[in-house]
């Protein structure tokens, strides 16, 4: 495929990341499957069904993201058409039902996509799957990649991810700064009413005053993510969870795609050449905002990213 170009219609990195949310399509019907954790807790799991042969596809969100988000919609829409198979797994908590233990999800949680990977595997009469992923989930799935190395083909034919937050740091303070100030605010008004319900289940889970006056990830992180997670603190939980360290030892095909003008990751921070395994194809295009990636004439469309992903499996991972 031609690399992602933006269209000419639809300037900078801010209008290309929340244009999607105004053209979103129509979500279609999916049938939600409950799964219990190894820990007495649940997520739920929206499916695409097809033949029991044709490809499987798994698509992890990004933070506060669901299967209503508009690459899931846009994915399912694109499945369908191909006749794969897709699973589109919550995080805990965000599938609209609070989670039963005190844990929520976060950026390196490598191992609930582990976990989820080898469930599917199985469901799948043991038969490797295709990993996709976005944003945060993109993250903790590149992580998981680097983490397993070659052992990680065992489970899937390889992964793509999707403007990927694979500096921690980085991303989290840009996100406090000017403009991005409103991702912040909206990750956070459904992160606090979603954290604030868990502390009336499990008092003194967290210290609440430091939640509610969090103003950035950074002070949130470090009052409620961080502690529930087993982390020091906001910047071992960044420095932790990043999957950048972890590219150098990714040994299955892998695809990662950052728009250089993403609001939520500088591109100073793009990881180079260097930093990854031969395993790694970096796609660096100049436009496409966060997970943004609009195509076509006015008012544009949302094809690129399940296109890419879905060319990317059939073609570059053999």
């Amino acid at each position: 495929m031609n690399p992602y170009k933006a269209p000419s219609w639809l300037p900078g990195g801010q209008a290309q990341t929340l244009w999607p949310l105004l053209i979103k399509p129509q979500p279609i019907e999916l049938r939600r499957e409950r799964w219990e954790t190894p820990d007495g807790d649940f997520i739920d799991v929206d499916h695409l069904d097809g033949p029991a042969d044709a490809p499987q596809l798994v698509l992890f969100h990004g933070l506060e993201g669901s299967a209503r988000s508009h690459y899931a919609i846009s994915t399912a829409h694109a499945c369908r058409q191909a006749g794969w198979r897709l699973a589109l797994p919550h995080f805990r908590g965000c599938s609209g039902e609070l989670n039963r233990r005190p844990r929520a999800y976060h950026s390196g949680d490598s191992e609930e996509i582990n976990w989820i990977l080898h469930r599917l595997h199985a469901s799948n009469d043991h038969r490797r799957i295709n990993a996709a992923s976005v944003s945060l989930g993109g993250n903790a799935l590149l992580k998981w990649a680097g983490e397993r190395g070659i052992s990680a083909a065992e489970l899937v034919n390889g992964v793509a991810a999707f403007c990927p937050p694979l500096d921690l740091a980085a991303c989290g303070h840009h996100l406090a700064r000017g403009f991005n100030r409103i991702y912040t605010q909206h990750f956070l008004n459904t992160l606090k009413a979603r954290s604030a319900a868990r502390l009336r289940l499990f008092p003194g889970l967290f210290d609440a005053v430091l939640m509610h006056g969090a103003s950035n990830l950074f002070q949130f992180d470090d009052a409620v993510t961080a502690p529930i997670h087993g982390f020091a603190g906001a910047a071992d939980y960044w420095e932790r969870a990043s999957a950048k360290p972890w590219l150098k030892s990714i040994a299955i095909p892998t695809l990662v795609v950052n728009p250089k003008n993403d609001p939520f990751l500088p591109a100073s921070h793009l990881p180079s050449p260097a930093d990854v395994s031969p395993s790694v194809r970096l796609e660096q295009p100049a436009t496409g905002g966060h997970v943004g990636f609009v195509s076509g004439s006015f008012p544009g469309n949302l094809d690129w990213l399940p296109q890419r992903l879905l060319h990317f499996f059939l073609f570059e991972t053999s």
